[in-house]
């Protein structure tokens, strides 16, 4: 009877939507699931003219609620939230240190002109010489133990940065297998939506280290690329990224990709890859600058206006610094067997006590210095404007930061009402499929029922 062949159609319909209701209720606490439904149509009769009702329902496919444009958001925001949060560990703790009155360089050299300002009341007094090169040796010690904060910190970026590669490489890998798998179960009428939410987690993860763009394929399959265009996964083939060191101290990032190798450029990166390069070429690299730049200035007028001076027994001044620029952990240091009397404080020869060159010295204090982050400012302002354009580009960050962390926050709630298990829409679904299902049963007992009365009455 197409009565019973209707309502077992519909019973079969309903048991289906209720197994994908309780995949969405059991799936409700996972990451990153996709929640499903189901797609029924009725079946048309194939014969019987116009008193023929039909042949009941069919699942014709089971559906994913999944919008493109939401994940694309999602792992937008991802990207500039990667970018930002990798920064700022690394900004405040320059801001630390470089703010910081035991260690920063404006206490030092206040300390050293204080010395030579003390050292002026009496020119030829040892005690006050002796503390004069006390300070510079105190001084010499905040620019280097500043320099090499600043090279630990390179450091700490260049390993952060083959972490992030190594893991980009990881990821890429495992979304061209996912789309190996796709593919293939997809080809044989499989339900992917599984695996697709692995892939998309994947790509989420991979959005958060580096720019994407990702482009769905008719075979299923997503291809990813860095936001440069070069290609990181297409199909089942992924690329693989690699660094490069250059004479220069500075990286390289290469990416390598079916035979072919290309030189990837660090301005279109974003996520903690593309915050990593911006800190280190925007904010390290000039700030590493200008402290060597400082450091040699200094040293260079300091000994320059030595020389040009007498010491108590009328010799000329010798270098009381000793500058090394391509040292990591001493770029300054006072002179190797450098004594008090060598300090020439005297502008003439016969005056061993005059002290015309020693208020030279202390000029330097109220002399220009050009730096190349900040430009041209006198020495005594160089380091209070080294830490207040930290503390702008620390500022700058966190406000991004806190930008990027409301957008992604959104972004997520966005793909969650699309794609998201609503725990109340689960519960209707519930209670209509098995209504559905009981009232098919009850169709099919009551179909039964007549087809007994039937024979009875045929006899």
């Amino acid at each position: 009877m197409s009565m019973i062949n209707n309502a077992l159609s519909g019973a079969l319909a309903a048991q289906v939507g209720l197994n994908m209701t309780s995949q969405n209720v059991a799936n409700m606490m996972t990451p990153g699931y996709t929640r499903q439904g189901v797609l029924l149509s009725s079946v048309q009769p194939l014969a019987g003219g116009v008193l023929a009702a039909g042949n009941g329902v069919t699942v014709s496919s089971l559906l994913r609620f999944s919008d493109g444009y939401k994940s694309v958001q999602m792992w937008q925001a991802n990207s500039s939230l990667g970018q930002y949060s990798t920064t700022q560990p690394y900004l405040t703790q320059l801001e630390q240190v470089m703010g910081d009155d035991t260690s920063n360089l404006n206490s030092g050299l206040d300390a050293f002109f204080a010395a030579l300002n003390a050292a002026s009341v009496d020119p030829s007094s040892s005690p006050l010489r002796q503390q004069v090169i006390s300070a510079a040796d105190a001084a010499a010690q905040r620019f280097n133990s500043i320099n090499q904060v600043l090279v630990n910190q390179r450091q700490a970026v260049f390993q952060q940065r083959a972490t992030t590669v190594s893991l980009i490489n990881g990821l890429s890998a495992g979304i061209a297998d996912l789309n190996k798998q796709i593919a293939a179960a997809q080809a044989t009428g499989g339900n992917t939506s599984g695996l697709v939410d692995a892939r998309d987690l994947k790509i989420d993860e991979l959005s958060k280290l580096v720019g994407v763009q990702v482009v769905d394929q008719a075979d299923g399959t997503r291809s990813v690329s860095l936001r440069s265009g070069q290609p990181l996964v297409v199909g089942s083939l992924a690329g693989t990224l690699g660094l490069e060191g250059n004479l220069d101290g500075s990286q390289t990032l290469k990416l390598s990709f079916a035979q072919e190798s290309f030189v990837v450029k660090g301005d279109k990166l974003s996520g903690e890859l593309g915050g990593l390069n911006d800190f280190e070429n925007t904010v390290l690299v000039p700030l590493m600058e200008s402290v060597t730049e400082m450091a040699n200035q200094f040293s260079t007028r300091v000994n320059d206006l030595l020389a040009d001076g007498y010491t108590p027994a009328g010799a000329a001044g010798g270098p009381l610094f000793e500058f090394d620029a391509t040292s990591t952990s001493s770029i300054l240091k006072v002179s190797d067997g450098f004594l008090a009397a060598d300090l020439a404080f005297s502008s003439d020869p016969a005056l061993p006590g005059d002290s015309g060159n020693l208020l030279n010295l202390i000029g330097i204090q109220s002399s220009q210095v050009t730096l190349s982050s900040i430009g041209t400012v006198s020495f005594s302002d160089a380091a209070t404007q080294l830490v207040g354009k930290l503390a702008m580009d620390s500022q700058q960050n966190q406000t991004s930061m806190s930008t990027a962390e409301t957008v992604r926050n959104q972004a997520e709630e966005s793909w969650k009402s699309t794609s998201g298990v609503n725990e109340d829409e689960e519960a209707i679904s519930l209670i209509q499929f098995q209504q559905m299902y009981q009232a098919n049963m009850k169709v099919i007992a009551v179909a039964n029922e007549l087809f007994d009365n039937t024979l009875a009455a045929m006899g």
